[in-house]
C-alpha cells in the first residue's frame, strides 16, 4: 500500500476545473516530482491532498481517507505543506514560528528543536528575530523548518527555489535529500526547475490542464526528447 494515493481526484476553484481526474502515488519514503507548465495544476494537486481547496475522488494516506477532511487533520495524519510564497508568520519570532509548526503534537518540544536545528543551526542565533526581516532564502529555510517541527510523514513541498539564488536553492535541496535520507520522510515536490526536481525524485507526473499526461521514473522522462521540449523547458 502507497504513503499517498490519489485516484480520480478532480478540483475546483468555483467555477474553475482545475484537476481533472488525477491518479498519483508517493511510497513511503519517496520523492516524487510534479512537472508541467504554468496553470497545469500543480500547486492544486499539493492543495488538494492538504484540504485548502475543494475536491472530490479518493485521497488517501496510509489507507485513511483525506477526501473530506481539511486542512487540521491533514497535518494530524502527518502532512505538512510547505506553499509557495514560504508563508511565514512575518510579525512572529522565528521561535514562535517554529513552535506554531508543532501545534498538532503534544508533549515537550525540546527534542524537535534539537533535531530541527540539526538541519537549519543558525535559526538557534536569530530565534528572536521577527521573521519578516530574515532575507528571502532564510525564510523559505524557516518555513521548511516549521512544517519538520511536526514529524510528518509526507512533505508537500511547493516550489521552494522561487525568487532564490542558486546557493540558498542548492541548499535547500541538499537538506530535502538528507532529510529524506535520514529521517525516511516521503516528499511531494512541485518545483520549476526541472533539472533539479529530476535529479532530486526517484519519479515524476507531468501535469496537462489538470491531468496527468505522463508519468515515469526521472531518469525515463529526463531522457524523452519530446517531453523535455514540450513539457520540462530543455
Amino acid at each position: 500500500m502507497p504513503l499517498l494515493a490519489l485516484r480520480d481526484v478532480d478540483a475546483r476553484y468555483g467555477q474553475v476545473q482545475a484537476l481533472r481526474g488525477v491518479t498519483l502515488t508517493v511510497e513511503e519514503g519517496e520523492i516524487v516530482a510534479i512537472l508541467g507548465a504554468n496553470g497545469a495544476g500543480k500547486t492544486t494537486t499539493l492543495r488538494a491532498v492538504s484540504g485548502t481547496v475543494r475536491r472530490s475522488g479518493t485521497i488517501e494516506l496510509d489507507g485513511r481517507s483525506l477526501a473530506r477532511s481539511g486542512p487540521e487533520r491533514a497535518a494530524r495524519l502527518g502532512v505538512a505543506h510547505v506553499p509557495e510564497g514560504r508563508g511565514t508568520f512575518s510579525e512572529l519570532t522565528v521561535w514562535e514560528n517554529l513552535r506554531l509548526g508543532a501545534h498538532t503534537r503534544r508533549g515537550a518540544l525540546k527534542d524537535d528543536f534539537r533535531r530541527v536545528l540539526g538541519y537549519f543551526p543558525w535559526l538557534e542565533a536569530r530565534r528572536a528575530q521577527q521573521a519578516g526581516t530574515l532575507s528571502g532564502g532564510e525564510q523559505q529555510m524557516l518555513a521548511l523548518a516549521r512544517a519538520l517541527m511536526q514529524r510528518p510523514r509526507l512533505l508537500l513541498l511547493d516550489e521552494p527555489s522561487l525568487g532564490l539564488a542558486p546557493l540558498v536553492v542548492a541548499e535547500i535541496f541538499r537538506i530535502v535529500r538528507e532529510l529524506n535520507e535520514r529521517e525516511g520522510t516521503a516528499v511531494l515536490l512541485v518545483e520549476q526547475n526541472a533539472r533539479t526536481s529530476l535529479a532530486t525524485a526517484a519519479r515524476a507526473y507531468v501535469l496537462e490542464v489538470g491531468a496527468v499526461a505522463y508519468h515515469g521514473t526521472s531518469d525515463e522522462l529526463g531522457e524523452r526528447d519530446a517531453i523535455r521540449r514540450s513539457y520540462l523547458g530543455y
